[in-house]
């Protein structure tokens, strides 16, 4: 079985936060990049054209400490499941149907965010 290619909005999502880097940090160029995540110069090039395989999580979640931006936004756009979440619906497989609820319920990420805020505030009161 053939590895995906990756999405052209991750590539280009990588690009944009390299290249706002490397206006600051030359630690940001194509080369310098490749090379503190480990891979070829080449694989970034295509990476952020659309053009190359999806990278590894590891490599995801470097991106994202690099690029000082969360892990979670990257791997949606590789249309990826960080691993971090998988573990937790494997250890409690009720949050998978929290989650389908959650979606079939037509819940927004705003929505997401005010329950949370609002579990938050209640726990400081408490």
């Amino acid at each position: 079985m053939t590895e995906p290619k990756c999405s052209p909005a991750l590539g280009a999502r990588v690009r944009e936060l390299r290249e706002q880097k490397k206006r600051t940090d030359p630690r940001f160029t194509v080369r310098q990049f490749a090379k503190a995540l480990g891979v070829s110069p080449a694989f970034i090039s295509q990476f952020e054209n659309g053009g190359a395989f999806v990278p590894k999580n590891e490599v995801v979640e470097m991106m994202a400490e690099l690029l000082e931006v969360d892990k979670d936004e990257l791997f949606a756009l590789a249309q990826k499941v960080e691993p971090g979440v998988t573990g937790i619906i494997v250890e409690r497989p009720a949050w998978a149907d929290f989650l389908r609820t959650a979606k079939s319920s037509g819940w927004t990420a705003e929505d997401a965010k005010r329950i949370l805020e609002d579990y938050y505030r209640q726990q400081d009161e408490a």
